[in-house]
């Protein structure tokens, strides 16, 4: 099952990274030793705090033991300072974001395959994490209206990280090492599928076409909803192959459901009408 992020104090190793792609902690512990991998992945912690910080208000610290990079998640008062450094051998640095690995057009997989930038795989990653961005929008606009329902959304974003690491790991080229690792579950789709179920219950039945409206949460919404229609689109070609898991095609594709239902029903708890498709005259 996904790690979705507690309010009690939690301590990862970081996973190793996927070229761009680096994985929310939610897999065991592993030895990293590559710099240019902790870079990048204290870059992704920091900017994973801060997304999270808003509304569960957790302080990230990471800490360096040998050759281990630790991450801890704990519980901060609201408007408390939060502070992050990347200690190497006793002394402060600053990592940085870039890496020059990429510069002539080619990305590495998480198995190790250096591809071209526009390979298939690296279109589903790119369009996945576009994804989470919308979804990240949305989320804003409904903690701003005070939906209940934005820890779903949370969870979600942390699920596509998952996404992103077994699409980044082709079946064709990976270890049994690299598949246990970045396999799906198959309990995020069945969560969709339950939230779907209990937002439903509170709508009432849809009769007509609707097109995208409800107000600006409700709208973004709409718009993660069909940038997620194109995760999908670019995924499935990818699991057909059998280079990824097919439960990863399902969980998007239940995701574009979801998001429509919960547009539909934050329009309704704002009280905003939403736009019925009418066939111009």
């Amino acid at each position: 099952m996904y790690r979705s992020f507690a309010s009690q104090s939690t301590s990862y190793s970081l996973p190793r990274a996927i070229g761009r792609a680096i994985r929310c902690p939610s897999h065991p512990p592993t030895d990293t030793t590559d710099k240019q991998e902790e870079q990048r992945a204290f870059l992704f912690y920091v900017n994973m705090a801060s997304m999270i910080t808003k509304s569960s208000h957790l302080r990230c610290i990471l800490t360096r033991t040998g050759k281990y990079l630790a991450v801890t998640w704990t519980k901060t008062s609201f408007g408390s300072e939060r502070s992050y450094a990347s200690k190497t051998d006793g002394e402060s640095r600053i990592p940085k974001i870039y890496t020059k690995t990429g510069d002539k057009g080619f990305s590495s997989t998480y198995t190790g395959e250096r591809r071209p930038k526009e390979d298939r795989v690296f279109e589903a990653l790119g369009t996945t994490d576009e994804l989470s961005s919308a979804i990240g929008l949305a989320r804003e606009f409904c903690i701003d209206k005070g939906h209940s329902f934005t820890d779903q959304l949370d969870k979600i974003q942390c699920v596509l990280q998952d996404v992103g690491s077994n699409i980044a790991t082709p079946q064709s080229s990976a270890r049994e090492s690299h598949i246990k690792k970045t396999k799906f579950s198959s309990q995020p789709v069945a969560d969709l599928e339950r939230w779907i179920d209990e937002f439903t219950e509170k709508l009432p039945p849809l009769t007509s076409f609707i097109l995208p409206s409800g107000g600006k949460s409700s709208a973004a919404l709409h718009i993660a909803r069909t940038v997620c229609r194109r995760a999908e689109r670019s995924v499935s070609p990818i699991v057909r192959s059998g280079e990824a898991d097919p439960d990863v095609a399902k969980y998007l594709n239940r995701l574009s459901d979801y998001l429509f239902t919960v547009a539909r029903y934050t329009a309704m708890k704002e009280g905003n009408e939403e736009t019925i498709y009418k066939r111009p005259e």
